[in-house]
């Protein structure tokens, strides 16, 4: 598969998925339906696992680290954002996320030795204001929402979890584990975490009824984590973790496009300069400059 492809595949599954998520608000807790989303989705990369002949035990000894690695990427990255969205508008959740295209372009510079170029920072930043102005409203009446100081610390905790975990999957990668197994065991661990979470809170499951829970959740968990999650990390295999991130600067746009449809949103003349600058911000992160910026041979 292209890396075109790569890269929107799961950059439209995800921006559709701000709205798949609006049916799980339900009767079941936040903790539990993501559990219950990555549970289903490990097992169906167990499945595809089996099928392919990747279920080996020849990395037993790496299960520490899968378990860990599960834990940060799929139990408490969501659970701080989640609790962060608590005391935040999503617009200005969206917003902290897409400073992962900077937490992971670094990321990948320590672990993996890849260059970081200006054009690609410069470029990054007029797309993190893109999605600044995108949600410019939200981010206006932050200043006013009570506990927003707690609301951006776990929002940050959440991105750098996230960038953590990317690290800690490309690192797995590199030492023999097959992504497909990867991501089940890590997936898996990670709804475990956040079932522990769940019992030591006390948060009791409480069974939703609705029909649309349950397609939402099929759609979350097959297209959201087992097909999204597989391209975008065979596109980090391939470009880069820093490159890879730059679907953050796309989702919240065609995001917007989506809540036009379904959810009656009217653009205005900011979020639209918005659209545009993430457009431009990603167009000028993917071109060619051999000028770094950061270079980590030295």
């Amino acid at each position: 598969m292209s890396d075109r492809l790569l890269f929107w595949i799961p950059t439209l599954i995800w921006a559709t998925t701000w709205h798949a998520i609006l049916y799980q608000l339900g009767e079941t807790s936040a903790l539990h339906s993501v559990a219950l989303r990555f549970g289903l989705a490990s097992a169906m990369l167990f499945a595809i696992a089996h099928w392919r002949g990747e279920l080996t035990a020849q990395w037993p000894r790496l299960h520490g680290w899968l378990f860990f690695t599960g834990a940060v990427q799929y139990g408490f990255n969501y659970l701080c954002t989640y609790e962060s969205e608590k005391h935040l508008a999503s617009g200005l959740v969206a917003v902290l996320f897409s400073l992962m295209i900077f937490t992971n372009a670094i990321g990948g510079a320590i672990c993996f030795g890849q260059a970081l170029t200006r054009r690609f920072l410069w470029s990054g930043v007029i797309g993190v204001v893109g999605v600044a102005l995108i949600f410019w409203p939200d981010i206006a009446a932050a200043s006013a929402a009570p506990g927003v100081l707690l609301g951006v610390g776990l929002a940050m905790s959440a991105v750098l979890l996230a960038s953590a975990g990317n690290m800690l999957t490309l690192k797995l990668t590199r030492q023999g584990v097959p992504l497909v197994p990867l991501l089940a065991w890590t997936m898996g661990y990670g709804s475990a975490t956040l079932l522990l979470v769940a019992t030591v809170s006390g948060v009791k499951f409480r069974w939703d009824s609705d029909p649309s829970y349950w397609l939402s959740l099929l759609y979350l968990s097959a297209f959201g984590s087992v097909t999204a999650f597989l391209l975008y990390f065979k596109l980090a295999q391939r470009q880069g973790a820093g490159r890879a991130a730059l679907v953050g600067l796309v989702i919240p746009a065609i995001a917007l496009v989506v809540s036009a449809v379904f959810e009656n949103w009217r653009p205005t003349v900011v979020s639209a300069l918005g659209i545009v600058l993430c457009l431009a911000g990603l167009w000028g992160a993917t071109r060619p400059d051999s000028t770094p910026a950061i270079d980590p041979k030295v």
